[in-house]
């Protein structure tokens, strides 16, 4: 019987989709992802359901939309029983396993990972993980990143914090720094893959996602005064904006200078990244297994860094929000170093997973598979959808037009893409548009309400009310059945 093949899947934090070579940009080094890009595909319309770590990471777990998951924020629960890639990869006969950050609630939810080595970043993870006990024993913390995601913390935090919006050297030697920790674990993983067992691993950084705090010599490599401002800064932000959401650190006070530095350790986050991408990549080459092996790099979300001179995250879901890094390099790549158009989604990513591990997905699961050559094809997908909160705001995307539609009929907005792309010209009210954003809306309404309804939830371990005419044991519930299988046997029917 032939051995199913091994799967890698590495997923950044808030990682810009143009913030890589690959995407065209000329500035940030990212060799070796750009040479998986290469060996693989670029999926250049690839979208998250979720601005937002934890829901986002629910979806790429199960395929399914946050209002079908239910798990809306960062600390938040999927139902347990609800179907996942990694359990069903480990029904397939696959050895699972995490390494990184996970972001779940409770930090070592079981969703079907056989191990899991986690560093984490926010809640009380961070207080549970395996990496910040691994930094307890050489007596470290990781100062910055302290300062950044916890309250106790922020609130004190010093004027060079607040003036540089969280851009300042890690207190961390290299290779005790978040990234390197789960690199090395990651290669220390592969390298014991045996040859006969299916392997899945997931890779999941922390970075590039704030605090932008790389350590050195990464913090040395780029100048921010040599960088360029992406495309979508303006000089002010708009009211809109504002008006939504102030910042995390405050939007207003976002300078060029300042956002140049951010960029230079933002670049310097996924530049360090890159570095373990490229050790993994040779790990895989040295053990005869690149070529054999299903490699796919994503993130969660993206990140402002400017645009509308927004920084990090938690406002309008603008592409340089929802858009991420998709690539996917298959063994036997037959289209190696294409690009595609198409719609994707993260929740494209279980099904796509599942399927190449020569499984189904499960019926509930709302994605496509990238990768099958008779699934119905996701090239017919006319449109994206992405949700914040709980039922707070949706974005609905075409290839040419985008509508995102709040609860609050003030804060709606559409725009021809075509004509703006940067997203300045709010055409929700102008009425040559109002049939297109009817047909929008109508896309929304029947996602929600007929192509995706949620799945059922069962749980045999539920509480029950404690009465004597309650079962107490399963014995007597096999007792009954016997009784009534003997008797159906005694009877003419």
């Amino acid at each position: 019987m032939k051995k199913k093949p091994n799967m890698l899947l590495i997923v950044a934090d808030q990682h810009r989709m143009d913030c890589l070579g690959a995407y065209g940009n000329q500035e940030i080094k990212t060799p070796h992802l750009d040479s998986l890009a290469k060996d693989g595909v670029v999926y250049e319309n690839s979208f998250c359901v979720a601005p937002l770590c934890t829901p986002s990471r629910y979806s790429l777990m199960t395929g399914l939309y946050p209002h079908q998951h239910q798990g809306y924020t960062n600390h938040s629960t999927i139902s347990e029983g609800t179907a996942t890639f990694p359990r069903l990869l480990k029904e397939q006969g696959y050895r699972t396993e995490a390494i990184g950050k996970m972001h779940l609630t409770p930090t070592y939810l079981d969703i079907g990972f056989e191990h899991m080595q986690l560093a984490e970043q926010n809640g009380e993870g961070r207080f549970e993980d395996d990496y910040h006990r691994y930094l307890r024993a050489h007596d470290l913390v990781d100062k910055m990143d302290l300062i950044d995601q916890v309250d106790e913390y922020r609130y004190q935090a010093s004027d060079s914090y607040w003036d540089s919006m969280g851009t300042l050297e890690s207190n961390l030697p290299e290779q005790h720094h978040s990234t390197s920790w789960i690199g090395e674990k990651a290669l220390s993983s592969i390298s014991q893959w045996g040859a006969e067992e299916a392997n899945f691993l997931m890779v999941s950084f922390i970075k590039p996602h704030h605090p932008f705090d790389p350590p050195e010599p990464w913090s040395t490599m780029y100048d921010p005064k040599k960088l360029t401002i992406l495309p979508g800064w303006t000089e002010e932000c708009l009211s809109r904006d504002l008006e939504n959401d102030q910042g995390f650190f405050p939007h207003k006070k976002l300078t060029k200078d300042k956002l140049k530095k951010s960029m230079a350790y933002y670049y310097a986050s996924i530049s360090h990244i890159d570095f373990y991408v490229g050790k993994i990549m040779e790990c895989l080459k040295t053990q005869g297994l690149y070529e054999d092996t299903l490699i796919i790099y994503t993130s969660d979300h993206g990140e402002y860094l400017g645009f509308h001179h927004l920084l990090l995250k938690n406002n309008y879901m603008y592409d340089p929000l929802v858009k991420v890094p998709l690539i996917i390099k298959r063994p036997k790549e037959k289209h190696k170093g294409t690009r595609t158009e198409h719609l994707v989604s993260n929740i494209d990513l279980a099904p796509t997973l599942l399927g190449f591990g020569g499984g189904a997905p499960d019926v509930f699961m709302a994605g496509s598979d990238l990768l099958s050559e008779h699934h119905r094809s996701f090239s017919e997908r006319q449109f994206i959808f992405s949700e914040q909160g709980r039922g707070q705001q949706y974005m609905i995307r075409s290839r040419s037009h985008k509508l995102i539609l709040d609860r609050e009929e003030s804060k709606c907005l559409f725009f021809d893409l075509e004509k703006d792309p940067l997203e300045f010209n709010n055409l929700y009210h102008d009425s040559n548009y109002q049939g297109l954003i009817l047909q929008f809306k109508q896309a929304l309404y029947t996602m929600i309400l007929f192509d995706n309804a949620p799945p059922s939830h069962t749980n045999h371990q539920a509480s029950v009310i404690r009465e004597n005419n309650v079962p107490r044991s399963k014995k007597e519930k096999l007792e009954m059945a016997n009784w009534v299988r003997a008797k159906m046997r005694s009877e003419q029917y």
